[in-house]
């Protein structure tokens, strides 16, 4: 879960919040609102926890990690009690090492990429409807590499099914048999 901001002309700063699966990159659950508080990010993660389980009793997410940063929003103590509360466990990334959330930092520079920068939003408002145009655009027919260019939704579709398609990363000595000795790499070891 992570959360950014975006300036607007007439709003100033408004907050983006969503909360993103870990294994295949999709977007759960987001939220955009002018203040940035524990109860915005608290939204996002119920949409996340209604999409997947239908429902926010407690504990209906009991087993579930969400990494988190240090922001004040999600070391409050009603953000901790929430989760608490559904049964999700927090896992908090290293402060000043964003790579310790890159899955969710992937998708921020995609998002802002595609929507953010180069445009220019005149209120909140505008802001969140460009964002539901591009959730359920990304979902569904975003091509990812680490899914063997599948969207998220397609590879969520294709797991349920029993098919993996997460691709294995190709190491550097599987890599050397195919390069062969003609382009300067030699095996020393196996």
């Amino acid at each position: 879960m992570s959360t950014c901001k975006v300036f607007t002309l007439e709003d100033g700063w408004v907050w983006f919040f969503c909360v993103i699966e870990h294994w295949n990159a999709e977007c759960l659950g987001w939220h955009v609102t002018k203040k940035g508080d524990r109860f915005a990010a608290i939204e996002a993660l119920t949409q996340a926890v209604e999409n997947v389980f239908d429902n926010t009793a407690p504990g209906v997410a009991r087993g579930l990690t969400l990494r988190i940063d240090h922001g004040s929003q999600f070391v409050s103590n009603g953000f901790m009690k929430q989760t608490h509360h559904w049964g999700i466990g927090v896992s908090k990334g290293f402060v000043r090492e964003p790579e310790t959330n890159g899955v969710v930092e992937r998708f921020h520079r995609t998002f802002k990429e595609q929507i953010v920068h180069g445009r220019s939003y005149h209120s909140v408002e505008d802001f969140r409807k460009a964002v539901a145009a591009f959730i359920p655009k990304y979902n569904e027919h975003w091509l990812l590499e680490k899914l063997g260019y599948y969207s998220p939704f397609e590879a969520r579709k294709l797991h349920q099914e029993g098919k993996n398609v997460v691709r294995p990363p190709k190491t550097i000595l599987a890599a050397l048999p195919e390069l062969g000795e003609g382009h300067g790499y030699f095996i020393l070891a196996k």
